[in-house]
């Protein structure tokens, strides 16, 4: 450590010294201890900035992984088409569908039973008495007109407030209004029985109803299997699959096609290498020197030589399932960087030819797709044993210490200062009134000797 001097030229000159220079330089030499563990501490906040990115590609690798690995995700899922989108469309295919191909035959579509009243010539003539609706073999419910449902309009509005399973309506065309009511009941269940004995008090005619639409079940058959549906829209008939009837044409075979969606799994496959391919970027990124020729923050790092091996080990492990033993047939390749590309032309040859085992590498225990997930859990930021995280807490146990020291060394030198400064003021106030003491002294000399030490006389 240097010494510090204090320059205040002859003693007797009364100038004194600048304390504020003087104090900072004595601390600055003080300072000089934290100067290490400031760069420590660069170091390693450098390093978390790292760990942070690594770990937020390698999270999403995880749940790109799961994707593929995931039981109900998207090895499951299925698309399926029909021969004739005229009679028969698909509307869904869950991921409890099985592939397959099935014969459908619209022999009628469902119907859902309405009826409609009387036409009133004058929607706002006075209507009395009651209606009795009854849906299917349901318990009948009487709607008795007031003062509040005496129109067609405000009895529509009472029917339907009563919720008892009908919707009400005025239609209203050139020959005058009705009040029309549709079952809430598909197909024959929902047929509805009305009883009138409403009467239009304005004209004092009696209101009568007739049937609109009868109520009936769609007709059809599922691989010669004869089925009834209350609605068109048929979602038990083959398992996971619905399919919306569009119109009847008895004899007629419609081929309804399941497949598996291999379209959906090239992309979460491609999803997963380009992922990878992230965090396999990060690893080469710390393996040389930043832009202005220092080692990168992790150059030499174990934890990322640990998880670049892991990895390495994971993507070519895992059992094999049936005829797919390794990921080069599912098109999956490596180049000098270490990074994937995919053939997505291997990966749907693999997917047509076999797809049970192509499912089976990814998702049987101890498969290459299971491997890579437990792997991938205990390489990110999952608490307690993630390799990213346990090295993120101990980065940040030793930031602590580091923080704390530099503080407690800055508390002190900030005590110094303030007792060096009291020090050195009353110091420079000595040096200060050094002249005005010498000339009492020369004053009371001359009044003793009478020499006068002002003009040597």
């Amino acid at each position: 450590m240097g010494t510090v001097g204090i320059n205040f030229g002859a003693a007797s000159s009364g100038q004194g010294f600048d304390v504020a220079s003087t104090v900072t330089a004595i601390l600055s030499a003080q300072q000089a201890i934290e100067t290490p563990w400031k760069g420590q501490l660069s170091s390693m906040q450098a390093q978390d900035a790292v760990f942070t990115s690594l770990g937020t590609d390698l999270s999403t690798l995880t749940t790109n992984m799961q994707a593929l690995t995931d039981f109900t995700g998207v090895m499951a899922a299925k698309q399926g088409a029909s021969s004739d989108t005229n009679v028969l469309t698909l509307t869904g295919a869950s991921s409890t569908a099985v592939a397959g191909s099935h014969t459908v035959v619209v022999n009628s579509l469902a119907q859902t039973s309405s009826q409609y009243s009387t036409t009133l010539t004058n929607a706002s003539d006075t209507l009395s008495g009651s209606l009795t609706i009854q849906v299917g073999s349901g318990t009948s419910q009487t709607i008795t007109v007031d003062s509040s449902s005496n129109t067609l309009a405000t009895l529509a509005a009472a029917i339907n407030s009563a919720a008892i399973g009908v919707s009400a309506s005025v239609i209203t065309d050139v020959s005058g209004s009705r009040l029309s009511l549709v079952s809430g009941t598909g197909g024959s269940a929902g047929t509805l029985t009305i009883t009138s004995a409403l009467t239009d008090a304005t004209t004092s005619t009696s209101m009568s109803f007739q049937v609109g639409q009868a109520g009936a079940d769609a007709s059809l058959t599922v691989d010669g299997v004869a089925l009834q549906s209350s609605t068109n829209t048929v979602s038990t008939a083959i398992p996971g699959v619905t399919f919306q009837l569009l119109s009847s044409s008895p004899g007629t075979q419609v081929q309804v096609q399941i497949t598996n969606d291999n379209s959906a799994i090239a992309t979460a496959m491609n999803s997963f290498v380009n992922a990878y391919n992230a965090v396999v970027r990060d690893i080469n990124t710390q393996e040389g020197n930043d832009s202005t020729g220092n080692p990168e923050p992790l150059f030499g790092s174990p934890t990322l030589a640990l998880i670049q091996s892991q990895l390495s080990s994971a993507l070519f492990g895992g059992a094999a399932s049936g005829a797919i033993s390794s990921v080069t047939q599912l098109g999956i390749g490596t180049n000098k960087d270490g990074t994937l590309s995919l053939n997505t032309d291997t990966l749907d040859s693999a997917l047509n030819s076999s797809f049970s085992d192509v499912t089976g590498f990814l998702q049987n225990s101890g498969s290459f797709g299971q491997t890579m997930q437990t792997t991938l859990n205990n390489l990110g930021t999952q608490a307690p044993n993630g390799l990213v995280y346990l090295a993120q807490q101990q980065n940040g146990a030793e930031e602590t210490a580091l923080s704390q020291s530099i503080s407690a060394e800055d508390a002190r030198l900030a005590d110094e200062k303030t007792s060096l400064t009291t020090e050195l003021n009353e110091a420079n106030q000595i040096l200060q009134a050094i002249p005005s003491q010498l000339n009492q002294v020369d004053e009371m000399y001359s009044a003793i000797t009478g020499y006068n030490t002002g003009n040597g006389g």
